[in-house]
């Protein structure tokens, strides 16, 4: 489905060593560039004595929105193989940062591709890959009298009731999958006096 996507559970690192060099591989999900970008930043800041932060990033559900980085590596030998284990995995919001300690011996371009590799691959492997879904909200207002459909709807189904309100006009607001939102608010629109609000109305 369009909608599903996988990413980490949470922060993982990993590690690989080559010619006294050591690469460590910071990997953390993210739901934006900037909270990507924001992670990468610190992991500069801790690691600034490093010789190399090279980096990469894949937002979206759709996975159209992503990023790499260098870092001053010879072009394509960091920052692509970083971002090719995200695809590997088929992740998205996702960000992973690799500091790089040189240990003065040169790996060649070759080396440096297999390092950021397999430091990425490392971090990607000792975190949890899980399961999500775009999700989207719904509010809607309707009168008392609609109430037991309306709760019938709610909580009979896959939807989160996220707000709800009684008063002579009562209002909702439900948060479900995206590709089965408009199911809902057809469902919905089959309840007496169910109005449901556009983007504007809920500002």
């Amino acid at each position: 489905m369009a909608d599903t996507y996988y990413t980490l559970a949470g922060p993982s690192e990993g590690i690989y060593k080559e010619k006294m060099s050591k690469f460590m591989a910071f990997a953390t999900p993210v739901g934006s560039a900037a909270e990507a970008k924001a992670f990468i930043g610190a992991v500069q800041k801790k690691y600034f004595d490093a010789r190399h932060v090279c980096w990469a990033y894949m937002i979206g559900s759709a996975r159209s929105e992503f990023l790499s980085s260098d870092n001053g590596e010879p072009s394509g030998t960091a920052g692509k193989p970083i971002l090719g284990q995200i695809n590997s995995f088929n992740l998205t919001n996702v960000a992973i940062a690799v500091v790089r300690y040189f240990g003065g011996i040169k790996l060649g371009t070759s080396g440096l591709i297999v390092a950021y590799r397999e430091a990425a691959r490392e971090a990607i492997e000792a975190g949890e890959i899980i399961e999500l879904h775009d999700m989207e909200d719904i509010s809607f207002t309707y009168p008392y009298l609609s109430m037991e459909g309306v709760m019938r709807l709610a909580k009979g189904g896959e939807a989160i009731v996220i707000e709800q309100k009684f008063d002579n006009v009562c209002s909702m607001k439900l948060r479900i999958r995206a590709d089965h939102a408009d199911e809902l608010r057809r469902r919905l629109g089959d309840i007496e006096g169910v109005s449901i609000l556009t983007t504007d109305q809920m500002q």
